[in-house]
């Protein structure tokens, strides 16, 4: 359990604003080297600016110890058309059209080591998915099995591409899940008497 963490909603604006502190946390979470860092700000950016977008910070005591961001999935947008492809590829149109066609495509989900395996990621995911128009979610994740991996899988996710490259990084696999909305396992509720141990805030 873990005390005075805020969910905060941010707007596409105010999100752009806080991607360096957000890659303090990616960074932590991540260990990416150092190079890395300039261009994966540049993309949080262009995300920002993507049609449905929406950002979830987990703070606490002003700092972020997590984060997620995703938006609305379309044609021309290098994931959604690099995993579409894939699926047509493995299973042919049907399997693209079932999870891509109005798809919520979740690009990062990370929590601060110091405050993982705390309910902060499972929070923040069902925040950033709940009440979204779209038919499913999609993300790709590190292939094998790792501790995101477990809670996507709690989370109603299940492997629609197994050990998926991209183009660039054939040997770092993927697995791409996916799922219906809303997600399932929901977040444990706080027990009668208690505090909750989040407060919901939106900066719009």
């Amino acid at each position: 359990m873990v005390a005075d963490v805020e969910l905060r909603e941010l707007d596409a604006p105010a999100f752009a604003h806080a991607v360096p502190a957000l890659l303090q946390v990616y960074e932590a979470a991540m260990e990416p080297p150092p190079e890395q860092l300039p261009g994966r700000a540049a993309v949080m950016k262009t995300h920002s600016r993507h049609p449905g977008f929406r950002s979830i910070v987990a703070v606490r005591e002003e700092r972020p110890i997590g984060f997620a961001y995703a938006f609305h999935g379309a044609r021309g947008q290098w994931w959604h058309d690099t995993v579409s492809a894939g699926l047509r590829a493995e299973g042919g149109r049907a399997g693209a059209r079932r999870w891509m066609t109005d798809a919520f495509e979740i690009a990062e989900v990370h929590v601060h080591p110091e405050a993982q395996n705390r309910g902060i990621g499972r929070a923040v995911l069902h925040a950033l998915c709940s009440d979204r128009p779209e038919r499913t979610a999609v993300l790709s994740t590190r292939a094998g099995p790792t501790a995101a991996r477990h809670l996507y899988r709690s989370c109603g996710f299940v492997e629609v591409l197994e050990e998926f490259s991209f183009p660039g990084s054939p040997d770092r696999p993927f697995s791409i899940m996916a799922t219906r909305l809303p997600l399932t396992g929901a977040v444990v509720p706080t027990p009668p008497g208690r505090s909750p141990w989040w407060r919901w805030t939106d900066s719009r």
